[in-house]
């Protein structure tokens, strides 16, 4: 058995900005069968962005966190949990699932695309695998900065 949860802020898609992120599916498979569905939807003060290390969050006991993006820095803190994180360009949750499966879901490679940037409104860097200038929105991507 594997538990896989999807950011899914809207709860249409996978999104991106899996550390801010409130919203995740999680899919209990056994083997290829999917056995259980739920929704889980977070308080702001547990995203994963806000969640100190060695504080219990609602998302422990997961397996894998597949995402449309996420930074090199939480990828690092849900390994120290014990979870495998997966960036993925694929938005339709039960399509993700079933290419999981198939061992065929699209994998970004993350790592080639980090950089940090400062987000003002927390005063520390954020690492959203694209470029946008200092103080200028992101026009590109999902971050909402």
């Amino acid at each position: 058995m594997t538990l896989v949860a999807l950011t899914t802020q809207n709860r249409k898609t996978i999104t991106g900005h899996a550390g801010m992120c409130r919203n995740f599916m999680v899919f209990k498979l056994d083997g290829p069968e999917v056995t259980q569905q739920r929704v889980v939807e977070l308080k702001p003060e547990q995203s994963f962005h806000e969640l100190a290390d060695g504080m219990p969050h609602p998302l422990d006991g997961i397996d894998l966190l597949i995402s449309g993006g996420m930074g090199a820095g939480l990828q690092q803190k849900l390994a120290r949990r014990g979870i495998e994180s997966l960036i993925t360009s694929e938005t339709d949750p039960l399509r993700a699932l079933t290419l999981l499966v198939q061992g065929a879901l699209p994998v970004l490679n993350h790592a080639a695309h980090a950089h940090h940037h400062h987000d003002h409104e927390h005063g520390h860097a954020h690492d959203h695998g694209h470029p946008h200038a200092e103080g200028q929105r992101c026009a590109g991507c999902r971050c909402g900065h």
